[in-house]
């Protein structure tokens, strides 16, 4: 006991109406695994376990679970980890954020069910940081993250290869008719050389430094390399400030404040961060009863360039930035925007933890605010007619000269219509046009797939064409390039305007504006709307059926809307609370 709260083994005790055989009962079992009478007495940390066979980018965790049950050990407590869902981008059909949900609900559930007194979350691929946040946002106990980390480059006739930015790049290389099967087979083999997830600023390597920035990791541990020997380093002084935060009741909620929701939005736009990333932080601070609002985060953009010199805004990868210092470097230059005062996993405040912090001034990886590699953050939000609650465009990552552009749209109505005409010889494209894919949104594909970033025709890559104005309602890869508009709010098939779009209608993208229009008159519009027909999208049974009646719209997070409070705080840069 912890005063009046129950702790270890007598936390949470499951119920047969006598409490004192539910514990006595609880010991009989838990001593079938080898544990003594003394062990048990100890103060319990939970760990979750995410590694699967079929998630290389948690390879890493058997040896991350062993370094933070050492910490544990160390610091008095008692070590006990279990399984969870683990989730890889490249192994789950139709998509990994279909499942996130389904990792949060998971992770969260058995937090909540079994004794612990805190726990250490490991997460690594993309949708397995925000879902494990989520997850402890809502479960309410002591809470600390520790990632896989980032994986080692590979290399190609000399030339220094990441996944996946690279992957994208070669792929349309090899689309193009520039690489020849045998070269993109060899290629395929040295893209993702090591454990850990993928090396550029994609989502996981953006989550990561988010959390870090959050206050929900201990600080350093978001750009270790995952086979660096600091990573089990960091691994074993979470677990020993777990054994602490259980002791201190150091909960979820007073970390991730409002004011540390603005620092993790703030640090994202510096990073050169995944779109992927404001889907995931709106669905985390929806756990703590809290709002992201678009627009303050969008001018929160406008003040802050970017300064990580990382693909696929740039040209470094994890590694380097791990060897120039750091998140820590970020927010050195970007201190005067930050709350200092935010209490983060260590028990001290973000400026406290900064003080402290090493810096490397012989590097060129994280650039300073006077010399940014772009003047302002990476992520722009667009409205306009087509996006009348919102879309995004990672603007540190397109083309310079279709970062204004109108063009006439060129509609693919599903994922399998791309498939089936975009290679088409006969289909009516030219370079100017704007590719629009639809209902491939949260509902609509369903999942929000990260097709985005779909393919450039193979007639016009042939032509040399490598980039196009692509408009959707899906997502995109935090590696993948290119000026490609996402997340269009409400998506078509729930009766978003991008379904009242048509072939060879002129759109107009405006980065400098925020807007993303269809040159097409009100009284048009209007007859359009009256004739739409929503697809009823439904399912029997199983997950599917809950994912499809109850998820959100990408400005909400795509959560469930019944997994978060009914009144939530704003959120975003410039209106926290």
């Amino acid at each position: 006991m912890h005063g009046n709260r129950p702790t270890g083994l007598s936390a949470g005790l499951t119920n047969y109406g006598d409490p004192q055989f539910s514990l006595f009962l609880r010991k009989a079992f838990i001593k079938a695994m080898g544990y003594s009478d003394e062990a048990l007495d100890k103060p319990i940390v939970g760990i979750v376990n995410t590694y699967s066979g079929y998630n290389a980018c948690h390879r890493n965790v058997p040896e991350i679970i062993e370094a933070v049950k050492r910490g544990v050990m160390l610091s008095g407590g008692l070590p006990i980890d279990f399984p969870v869902i683990s989730i890889h981008e490249s192994f789950a059909h139709p998509t990994s954020m279909f499942l996130r949900n389904l990792m949060a609900i998971d992770a969260e559930e058995m937090i909540r069910a079994q004794p612990m007194d805190a726990v250490v979350l490991i997460g690594g691929c993309d949708k397995t940081v925000p879902a494990l946040l989520m997850a402890a946002a809502s479960a309410g106990k002591p809470a600390i993250l520790t990632v896989t980390g980032a994986m080692s480059t590979g290399r190609h006739n000399g030339e220094r290869l990441g996944a996946c930015t690279d992957c994208r790049r070669l792929w349309g290389a090899y689309r193009a008719g520039e690489l020849g099967d045998a070269e993109i087979a060899e290629i395929n083999g040295n893209l993702a050389p090591t454990s850990g997830t993928c090396m550029v600023m994609g989502t996981a390597s953006t989550m990561a430094l988010a959390a870090e920035a959050l206050g929900m990791m201990l600080p350093g541990g978001g750009a270790i390399p995952a086979v660096h020997a600091d990573r089990l380093r960091h691994a074993e002084k979470t677990g020993a400030r777990a054994v602490a935060l259980g002791t201190e009741q150091l909960t979820p909620d007073k970390i991730m404040t409002p004011a540390a929701f603005d620092n993790a939005l703030r640090v994202i736009q510096a990073i050169g961060g995944s779109t992927n990333a404001l889907v995931h932080m709106a669905a985390i601070a929806g756990r703590m009863g809290l709002a992201l609002n678009l627009d303050d985060f969008d001018a929160l953009g406008q003040e802050t360039p970017v300064l990580v010199d990382l693909k696929p805004s740039g040209q470094h990868y994890m590694e380097d930035l791990f060897h120039a210092g750091g998140l820590a470097p970020v927010l050195k230059q970007l201190q005067d925007d930050l709350d200092l005062e935010c209490l983060t996993v260590s028990g001290r405040t973000l400026g406290e933890e900064l003080g402290e912090a090493r810096f490397w001034k012989d590097q060129d990886v994280i650039k300073t605010r006077d010399n940014p590699i772009y003047p302002k953050g990476s992520i722009r939000v667009l409205r306009g007619n087509l996006a009348p609650r919102g879309a995004i465009i990672k603007q540190s990552a397109a083309s310079p000269t279709l970062m204004e552009h109108t063009g006439r749209a060129v509609i693919f109505e599903t994922l399998a219509d791309l498939d089936r005409r975009l290679d088409a010889d006969d289909l009516d494209v030219a370079a100017t046009d704007v590719l629009v894919l639809r209902n491939a949104g949260p509902k609509g594909a369903p999942g929000m797939p990260e097709a985005g970033y779909f393919p450039i025709p193979k007639k016009l890559a042939r032509q040399g064409v490598r980039d196009m104005v692509r408009l959707s309602d899906a997502r995109m890869s935090g590696t993948a390039f290119g000026t490609i508009v996402l997340h269009t709010c409400p998506e078509s098939a729930a009766g978003g305007p991008l379904a009242l779009l048509e072939n060879g209608d002129q759109v107009r993208l405006s980065v400098a504006e925020g807007r993303i229009d269809m040159l097409v008159d009100a009284d048009e519009l209007a007859r359009r709307q009256r004739n739409l027909r929503i697809p009823n999208i439904a399912a029997d049974r199983g997950f599917l059926k809950l994912y499809l009646q109850t998820v959100l719209q990408a400005d909400e997070g795509c959560d469930f809307d019944f997994l978060r409070p009914n009144d939530l705080c704003t959120v975003g840069g410039k209106s926290s609370i």
